[in-house]
């Protein structure tokens, strides 16, 4: 079955580093079980789950039955189905990584994954944990109560954003595009109107610092 993959182009090639040697990695592994999920359950052939992974080809538009397959091949695209990143590799650059973690686990922020060499996390998930860190590099840490709980209200937010977002999606591209074309459209506004989140989030920001401060001082 792998060397089928391999031939028709679906997963990477392996590091050769002898002639009879190939050494495969966590990013094979989840590579192999997107393919074998989006030939189960959507029934492609190889041919179009390589065009689906490269952005074309004749593909199924969406339904309501897609949703998996889409996050698949989102996921596939940005390479957030590669192997997961060790905690321990995030010590050198985030010294509280190892707390962080652990805490933003209790909240329901992240999900530690175990593996041989300790406890693990996504790559969405870890970045999470880098941002943290580098707001703590930035001054918000313990001395001004900044803890990684102040976190679960983003939680909440997220989900009822998240889910109005995935609800008009839906609504606007179900029997319209294929699904390579939904992944598109998924990769770019995602990014997009996150930064257009961030400036309405930015200007109430300090329209309500404003009107707070100056109740304060009255």
């Amino acid at each position: 079955m792998i060397r089928l993959y391999l031939r028709s182009g679906v997963i990477p090639e392996p590091d050769r580093p002898k002639r009879t040697v190939a050494i495969y990695r966590e990013d094979h592994v989840q590579a192999i079980a997107t393919v074998r999920k989006l030939q189960h359950e959507s029934r492609l052939s190889l041919s179009q789950i390589k065009a689906l992974m490269e952005g074309g080809g004749q593909q199924p538009r969406v339904d309501t039955t897609a949703l998996d397959q889409l996050e698949q091949l989102v996921a596939h695209r940005a390479g957030e189905d590669q192997g997961p990143v060790t905690v321990a590799s995030l010590l050198e650059t985030y010294p509280s990584a190892a707390e962080d973690t652990r805490i933003l686990a209790a909240i329901g922020v992240l999900a530690v994954i175990e593996t041989p060499d300790g406890d693990a996390l996504s790559i969405s998930d870890a970045q999470m944990v880098r941002i943290w860190g580098d707001m703590r590099k930035a001054g918000f840490d313990a001395h001004l109560d900044y803890t990684p709980e102040v976190l679960g209200f983003y939680v909440e937010a997220a989900d009822f954003v998240g889910k109005w977002e995935a609800t008009t999606f839906l609504e606007r591209v179900t029997g319209r595009v294929e699904v390579g074309e939904a992944a598109d459209l998924v990769e770019q506004a995602l990014p997009l109107m996150l930064d257009f989140f961030g400036v309405l989030r930015q200007r109430a920001f300090f329209r309500h610092f404003d009107a707070i401060r100056g109740q304060t001082e009255a």
